[in-house]
């Protein structure tokens, strides 16, 4: 059995915890750290309710590397598992070689007064985890993470290459409100202002932010939805890492009404992160407009309706020509009746939960920075079948 510090107490943190608390056999220990440390209370009170599991909680500020560090020699953990914000990527990463722990994170570092992610800082440690011995899982969510694995799956068992690949994420459930976000707002709103990006042909290609659309028809009833073109980490590594990739790009669905709401907001400033001055005191206009949206997590009980996430992908098996489409369908009522979530934070909490699992029990084992695209898919496949993810392929 093993011992998990898993940092971040909102809506994922809450899934994974809930997740690690159905494999005791597994997860030993679990511990639970944030700033906030009422709700990382809130978190082990429903999982001692539904599973009897005892979570034990502490404050951490996760930017605070040496407050980190001492937790970290307090716990004595297997792993961290870093749910808190993409900020607080590096610092995390430096503590945990100071102290000697395996790191696995949801989504890759970006700079607080930048809009701006991308792996290159976090591939800046690769020669330190080595020469420590201690391995970094990078992007353990579903997209990036589920993503990754759905097309190393493609390689393992469809294609001898690959040259299309589009990552295709549609949230079909409603919330009911005039205006929120699925997970934290800041992050949410940085990450679809900043320009589209796609890879083609060897070099990367540079869009208007959601200037360019596409419809598509979605399964098993969903229907279909405009999706625009937008950056997402995850294509970093697999134009590096899928064999033959001439072409790769990703595409989320947003309503007319979540769009008209977010230009009009964009328009009068605040979605931005430069600081201006009110009554004395230097904020940011997006942090502002997070305080006021409501909180993600409380749209658990109000979310109904269904997401669709997979991969499309094109290339050659044996010769011939070849189109497959790996997907998951995840209902918000389910995912809520089983941990108290919405789906946006389950399709997210549940492959951080099992990234830790492959690293705890050694079936993904190595000594440097990963991304989930370099290990066997395989049991990370099986897992997602057993643990609330079901996957379906179909070919084109």
């Amino acid at each position: 059995m093993s011992k998990v510090l898993i940092i971040g107490a909102g809506g994922v943190g809450s899934v994974a915890v809930h997740k690690c608390a159905q494999l005791p056999e597994v997860f030993g220990e679990i511990h639970l750290a944030s700033r906030t440390v009422e709700k990382c209370h809130a978190i082990a009170d429903s999982v001692k309710k539904r599973t009897g599991v005892t979570v034990s909680t502490y404050q951490v500020d996760a930017d605070n590397v040496q407050e980190t560090v001492e937790l970290l020699k307090r716990i004595k953990p297997d792993l961290l598992v870093n749910l808190a914000l993409p900020y607080q990527d590096l610092p995390l990463m430096d503590a945990c070689l100071e102290v000697g722990v395996n790191y696995l994170d949801t989504a890759n570092y970006e700079p607080p007064n930048e809009a701006k992610f991308e792996y290159k800082w976090q591939w800046a440690y690769q020669e330190r985890f080595k020469a420590a011995g201690l391995m970094a899982l990078l992007g353990s969510g579903f997209d990036p993470g589920v993503t990754n694995v759905f097309a190393a799956h493609a390689m393992k068992h469809h294609f001898d290459e690959i040259h299309e690949l589009d990552i295709i994420d549609c949230n079909a459930g409603d919330h009911g409100q005039a205006f929120a976000t699925n997970f934290n707002p800041e992050i949410n709103i940085r990450e679809i202002t900043q320009r589209g990006r796609y890879w083609e042909r060897g070099e990367w290609v540079e869009t208007d932010p959601l200037s360019w659309s596409m419809d598509y028809d979605f399964p098993d009833g969903i229907g279909p939805k405009k999706c625009y073109l937008m950056y997402h980490e995850e294509l970093e590594s697999l134009a590096l890492h899928i064999k033959g990739l001439k072409r790769a790009r990703f595409w989320m669905t947003f309503s007319e009404q979540y769009l008209t709401h977010l230009k009009v907001l964009e328009n009068i400033g605040m979605t931005s992160i430069e600081p201006i001055e009110y009554k004395g005191q230097m904020i940011q206009p997006i942090k502002f407009l997070k305080a006021v949206l409501p909180e993600p997590g409380s749209l658990g009980p109000l979310t109904k309706g269904r997401t669709c996430i997979g991969n499309v992908m094109k290339g050659i098996k044996d010769g011939k020509e070849k189109k497959l489409y790996v997907y998951n369908i995840c209902s918000h009522e389910a995912a809520y009746e089983e941990v108290g979530s919405q789906a946006i934070s389950y399709t997210t909490g549940v492959p951080a939960m099992i990234g830790a699992m492959m690293m705890v029990t050694g079936k993904w084992s190595g000594e440097g920075v990963f991304h989930m695209e370099q290990f066997d898919p395989d049991p990370f496949m099986d897992a997602l079948n057993k643990h609330g993810l079901a996957w379906n392929e179909v070919e084109l």
